[in-house]
């Protein structure tokens, strides 16, 4: 993108992110920063791609903080310091409210603020040999930033414990608490992945979109507003062009328009 720092590619309906700071482990700075939402939101508006591969060139996935970055980092002002992780929010909820589903390949470790990328995906598949840590308490700080997509994932207790000690993790305890949806072989990684893209695939882009709008909107609302909220969602869906082609196609015993 426009530093340099991920790569977009597009392969018919499956666009590919890609963290390319191999040198360095994939640690973001402000540039990657501006990268990552610049490719998410291009994303957005692009019809013809249905679904997100967010993945990272070399051994690791993201160590978190650009030491560079860390060092002016340091010499910010408070004022500074606010716009900075404004920045980092904005990059995560760009990633986390995009449209297209988003499968995450994590090949190696997230560390930190890595791990909020794993955590704002909709699907994550690691490799058996990926280790994840919150190592933030260690420099005098907290994982302010991806706290909340965490939060969502892996539930209070699991923070609690994992934020305060800063412990490194295997990609086997981050699938038991629900960091990661699958762990598999190194060398299975890539047919996993390629497995849940077939599988959203087969699912109408709208409803798609849908779904995933219905999943962060229902758990802001109570019970009460959840009724006619999801009413409207549902009513929408079947009156509209895809749904009554998914629903004539069920009928008719064949595969919708979209499907592969």
């Amino acid at each position: 993108m426009g530093h340099g720092t991920v790569r977009l590619a597009r392969e018919g309906a499956v666009a590919r992110v890609t963290l390319d700071r191999p040198e360095i482990r994939n640690a973001f700075n402000d540039e990657m920063l501006a990268d990552l939402s610049e490719a998410f939101a291009s994303l957005r508006a692009a019809g013809e791609v249905r679904v997100i591969v967010l993945a990272a060139a070399g051994a690791a996935f993201c160590a978190g903080a650009d030491l560079h970055w860390m060092r002016r980092m340091a010499g910010y002002s408070y004022a500074e310091n606010i716009a900075d992780s404004l920045r980092l929010a904005g990059m995560l909820h760009e990633i986390y409210t995009s449209p297209k589903p988003v499968i995450g390949r994590i090949q190696g470790p997230a560390i930190g603020g890595g791990t909020g990328l794993v955590a704002v995906c909709d699907i994550a598949v690691a490799s058996a040999e990926a280790f994840f840590a919150f190592s933030e308490t260690k420099l005098g700080l907290t994982p302010a930033a991806i706290s909340p997509y965490l939060l969502k994932r892996m539930g209070e207790r699991h923070l609690r414990e994992l934020f305060l000690t800063g412990e490194r993790f295997s990609a086997a305890r981050a699938l038991e608490i629900g960091l990661v949806n699958a762990v598999v072989p190194a060398g299975e990684l890539d047919a996993a992945v390629e497995a849940r893209v077939a599988q959203v695939l087969t699912g109408g882009p709208e409803a798609l979109a849908a779904s995933k709008e219905l999943i962060r909107e229902i758990g802001e609302r109570d019970l009460a507003a959840n009724g006619p909220y999801t009413a409207e969602v549902i009513a929408r869906l079947r009156v509209g062009a895809e749904g009554q082609e998914g629903m004539t196609a069920f009928l008719e015993k064949r595969r919708p328009r979209w499907a592969p």
